[in-house]
């Protein structure tokens, strides 16, 4: 496994060794071991959550607070873009994002730990995402930051609107949640 320190503290791009053949291919998609070697820190999983969308889909800038959930995506059919944005506000990166083209194809997969938000648009036809969770979902404490956020400012790669949830149509201003 290879893992690349991204833009942001403690985000990091993993990429999996991948064995091919003519019959097809495997890789280890997770080794607790390697993954925490890999990340510098100590981590717990305690729930999986899969999701299917369709192209033009955009879920997010969703978070967690209080009990934030550190998560490890992947993608196992189609593609998505991933966004990752720092909303530590004693992080050095605080309100800076960064973004990951994740695929069936390349396998890659992204570590985004607590205190950090997360999205994701789905470029082809359809999409399976896959992540694993530090800490359970607890729909009282979820909050959304707006997906088209000026302050932010991500540069998504939309092929016009995009499809939103309710939830996600309200999301808030980066700028009013933090205070900034």
């Amino acid at each position: 496994m290879k893992a690349t320190p991204l833009a942001i503290n403690d985000v990091f791009l993993i990429e999996p060794q991948v064995f091919g053949d003519d019959r097809g291919f495997f890789f280890e998609s997770f080794n607790h071991a390697r993954f925490e070697a890999a990340v510098g820190c100590q981590v717990k999983f305690v729930q999986d959550n899969h999701s299917k969308s369709a192209r033009g889909v955009l879920r997010g800038l969703h978070f967690q607070d209080p009990n934030p959930q550190g998560k490890l995506v992947r993608v196992t059919q189609g593609e998505v873009f991933d966004v990752a944005v720092d909303i530590r506000k004693d992080s050095p990166t605080f309100g800076r994002w960064v973004g990951e083209t994740l695929s069936a194809e390349n396998k890659r997969q992204l570590w985004i730990p607590e205190g950090l938000a997360h999205g994701f648009l789905v470029l082809s036809d359809t999409a399976e995402f896959l992540y694993k969770t530090t800490d359970y979902y607890a729909p009282e404490f979820e909050h959304c930051i707006r997906w088209d956020d000026p302050t932010l400012a991500i540069k998504w790669p939309l092929d016009g609107a995009p499809t939103l949830s309710s939830k996600d149509q309200d999301g808030m201003l980066f700028s009013e949640m933090f205070n900034v």
